[in-house]
């Protein structure tokens, strides 16, 4: 993995970090707890008990183990989740396919309102399905509350 890569997922992975974002890690599948940035690493919990010597959880880095968020692509937001962003910014701006490409926001309050959106309902908005550095997520992966 490219330095820059590296630099751009974990970046991406901290800022949803609070927002319980599944990891496919090698072969299974659990929920990042913490990210340990001087070590480029991080926890990953409810593993496959059955791998990894029966562990639960356990640390992980992001050169070493094959480590990929699960997102969904911008196209999937919802008509609710496009009115809950219409609320806090200005104006959305769509392609040609109906694909919302950009938004008006005229305070760093509204940025921070729009990037909490995008992160707490898994949006890609950094394009890293695209990057190779996610996957995309399956429809109701993140039907966890209901």
């Amino acid at each position: 993995m490219k330095q820059e890569d590296k630099k751009l997922l974990l970046k991406g992975l901290c800022t949803m970090l609070p927002y319980k974002i599944i990891v496919k890690v090698n072969d299974t599948q659990g929920i990042m707890d913490e990210i340990d940035i001087p070590n480029e690493r991080i926890f990953v919990s409810n593993l496959n008990p059955f791998l990894y010597g029966g562990a639960r959880a356990s640390w992980f880095t992001v050169n070493g183990d094959e480590i990929y968020p699960y997102l969904r692509p911008m196209s999937s937001m919802t008509k609710e989740e496009k009115k809950e962003l219409q609320e806090i910014a200005v104006a959305l701006s769509y392609n040609k396919d109906d694909i919302m490409i950009g938004t008006q926001i005229n305070s760093f309050r509204q940025l921070d309102g729009v990037l909490d959106l995008f992160n707490s309902h898994h949006l890609d908005w950094r394009g890293l399905i695209e990057k190779g550095l996610a996957l995309e997520a399956p429809e109701g992966m993140y039907n966890l509350d209901k």
